[in-house]
């Protein structure tokens, strides 16, 4: 019984592992398109990106939650600088 539970509990968690968001210090890219690739592979779609105080947001929705997130990017190295909820 034990094991059937581990069993179907790790089932259901495992889709949600596989599309972690990113984080802080991940390296996505310094263009548009590696960037926005490394972001649907972490399970966040870009939906555009803006260009903000030196630095590129991309605006993506998490897959599995729907939550829309603000991904600050350094244009120079690619790395994530910043994530939070979107305003938008």
């Amino acid at each position: 019984m034990t094991r059937t539970i581990l069993l179907a509990l790790s089932l259901l968690i495992a889709p949600l592992a596989a599309s972690a968001m990113p984080v802080v210090g991940d390296i996505v890219g310094t263009g548009s398109a590696p960037a926005k690739a490394a972001l649907a592979k972490a399970g966040c779609p870009v939906t555009r990106f803006e260009a903000e105080g030196g630095k590129v947001e991309a605006i993506c929705t998490e897959t599995v939650t729907k939550t829309a997130w603000d991904v600050s990017i350094d244009p120079k190295t690619g790395a994530i600088l910043d994530i939070k909820k979107s305003n938008d």
